[in-house]
């Protein structure tokens, strides 16, 4: 039987933490899901995690002219990995949904099944990469539909620092989405951690100037072992400053330098953020299917949720 999430995310006194991951691809036999999440569990099997999170890959190749460092493919559908991953693991899963591809009917009947069929509970809904194309749903549409219909998903959002260093007003669109339902968020994958505090901080103000309790904030990092990785990370909109590329480019080992430069910024964050009752919590991925790379998440996942839980404790004396 998995734990409820819910009664986690309400006590804001602990940390949260997940394993970020994405489905096969669609080209994968149906036999062999249930192998490729195995070696993932039993990656899993020494650490001490809260549930996963399984993401909605889509083709962003709208957002940005530059070329896809690794090719885009079509994943198996994350309601589907995510079942599996919860019958296996008994620990939660939050499901990403893309949303601009259907219609409010079409995406009226996806959260139908993904509730009866696929036993979906923890829901992040994501908008369109970019405002070119055709875009059938709005993530604030979507977000209604979701509220009017019979299903009580928790609901989760995207926040993203680099957003809030262009526009300034990441924090207000974090009260927004709070508004229409959002009951936690997840971060796009640190390396900039300045931005982040600075978007953490307004949060933080805006919602005491409004006498409103912030919501629990995921924060996302990945491990980085190639000048190929890193150029995929800034493909995504990830913000690398020029002085972080060149430390783990050079590095003799530029996993490990990676990993350092994860804990430094987390560190960074929790440091500026101390007193602020912000409610966080780690999510730590691999952007990449190498071994190296993936074998160091774990290794950064146990690093930083030693870093966040020695933080709580302290904050607790």
């Amino acid at each position: 039987m998995t734990t409820d999430l819910k009664s986690k995310f309400a006590d804001s006194t602990r940390g949260l933490y997940f394993i970020g991951t994405t489905p096969p691809k669609a080209s994968t036999p149906p036999e062999q899901l249930d192998e490729i999440a195995d070696k993932l569990l039993a990656r899993l099997g020494h650490i001490d995690f809260d549930g996963l999170i399984v993401y909605d890959i889509q083709d962003e190749s709208s957002r940005i002219s530059a070329p896809r460092p690794f090719p885009y493919m079509q994943t198996h559908d994350p309601r589907e990995y995510s079942q599996l991953l919860r019958s296996k693991s008994l620990h939660p899963v939050i499901t990403y949904k893309s949303v601009s591809q259907r219609s409010a009917a079409e995406f009226s009947q996806w959260l139908a099944d993904a509730w009866n069929q696929y036993g979906v509970r923890d829901l992040v809904l994501v908008g369109s990469p970019s405002s070119d194309g055709e875009i059938k749903l709005p993530l604030a549409d979507a977000y209604r539909t979701l509220a009017g219909s019979e299903f009580d998903f928790q609901l989760g959002g995207v926040t993203i620092a680099e957003r809030h260093a262009k526009k300034g007003n990441e924090h207000q669109r974090l009260i927004e989405k709070s508004a229409q339902g959002c009951d936690f968020f997840v971060s796009q994958a640190v390396y900039n951690p300045q931005a982040t505090v600075d978007m953490l901080t307004s949060y933080a103000r805006s919602c005491r100037e409004q006498g409103i309790a912030p919501k629990r904030i995921i924060l996302t990092f990945t491990p980085c072992g190639s000048a190929k990785t890193l150029e995929f990370m800034e493909w995504l909109g990830i913000s690398v400053p020029e002085a972080t590329r060149w430390r783990i480019l050079d590095a003799r080992d530029p996993l490990s330098e990676s990993i350092r430069i994860c804990r430094n910024s987390l560190d960074q964050i929790l440091d500026a953020v101390s007193g602020l009752d912000l409610p966080l919590g780690l999510n730590i991925e691999s952007l990449t299917n190498r071994k190296d790379e993936i074998d160091a998440s774990i290794r950064l996942y146990k690093l930083l949720k030693a870093t966040l839980d020695l933080h709580l404790a302290e904050q607790s004396l």
